[in-house]
């Protein structure tokens, strides 16, 4: 039962995790010298882009969902698009309340 090509293990490389965590370690690095710099109304951007990228290399390896099967990942995006429509609602009921006070 353990032989089925269904339950194959995909075995990750050390090089790989490591490559990965040297990939975060500089994306936070980045994040930090972000902070310091002045860009305004672009400061909350830049910081959740970095986030983004720093989240999907998390799920994408250490969850190892790179490796999946499509399930697995058709799991994963619903997941997501389930977050960032409740995201969507929220700032529109957000923006809809203050429309007397812009």
């Amino acid at each position: 039962m353990s032989d089925s090509p269904e339950h194959e293990q995909h075995i990750v490389s050390p090089k790989v995790y490591v490559a990965i965590l040297l990939a975060l370690l500089t994306l936070t690095a980045t994040t930090v010298a972000a902070s310091y710099v002045e860009m305004y109304v672009f400061n909350a951007v830049v910081a959740l882009a970095i986030a983004v990228i720093k989240a999907s290399l998390v799920v994408l390896f250490f969850m190892h969902v790179k490796y999946s099967p499509r399930l697995t990942k058709l799991t994963v995006v619903s997941g997501l698009f389930v977050f960032l429509c409740l995201i969507s609602m929220t700032l529109a009921d957000y923006v809809s309340r203050a429309w007397g006070r812009w």
